[in-house]
């Protein structure tokens, strides 16, 4: 999310930060946390480890400060972090169900029925989408989020991931591809009331 003018823009807090200021960083975190949060969800497909991994990213972001160099925005950096944060979250996630999936699942106790329900089904919608993401290399899968889902620019992409803007063009337009054939075999294959709807290949919000 930009600053309004009324606003410090992300370079002067991030540089106040640096300097040792303890509130810049805290009003960064204010500024970006929805929005790493529902990234972090994209990329996860779980709520309680999307919030897990919000904080994990902020906290990473800091430690590597020395080697970030926030132009306009602090959001290209932050979902770099968190690609690697959230693979990370994910492998555990996996391993930790293929553990219990020989344990019998306990008795669900309703609560807060409506709001788990609505959980539930965008988690449901989100780990089809993440299935096919996962078919596409590592570097074609951030770039997809990070410009399909999020709306970064080329070149704030390319700066964040230390690539040429041509190599981001290339690798979307790659996965872009992929990704639509496997949507055209979904419709094909899967029963309506489950398909992949095109926009949450485009990364719309759940």
């Amino acid at each position: 999310m930009a600053a309004d003018d009324s606003e410090p823009s992300d370079a002067r807090l991030w540089a106040r930060a640096c300097a040792g200021d303890p509130t810049a960083f805290g009003e960064l975190f204010v500024r970006h946390a929805n929005r790493v949060h529902n990234y972090c969800f994209r990329r996860i497909g779980v709520w309680g480890l999307a919030e897990d991994a919000t904080s994990q990213t902020f906290m990473e972001t800091w430690r590597r400060r020395s080697t970030i160099d926030v132009g306009e925005s602090l959001l290209p950096w932050l979902f770099t972090v968190a690609n690697n944060v959230c693979r990370n979250a994910d492998r555990g996630r996996r391993r930790h169900q293929n553990l219990v999936g020989k344990v019998p699942a306990p008795e669900v106790v309703a609560d807060h029925a409506d709001e788990v329900a609505a959980r539930v089904d965008d988690e449901r919608q989100m780990q089809r989408v993440l299935a096919a993401l996962r078919t596409l290399k590592r570097a074609d899968q951030d770039v997809v989020a990070m410009c399909d889902w999020e709306g970064l620019s080329y070149s704030e992409v390319a700066a964040a991931l230390g690539v040429p803007v041509g190599t981001v063009r290339s690798r979307l337009s790659r996965a872009r591809t992929r990704l639509k054939n496997l949507l055209i075999d979904e419709l094909d294959h899967t029963r309506p009331d489950l398909r992949v709807r095109t926009e949450d290949l485009r990364g719309d919000e759940a």
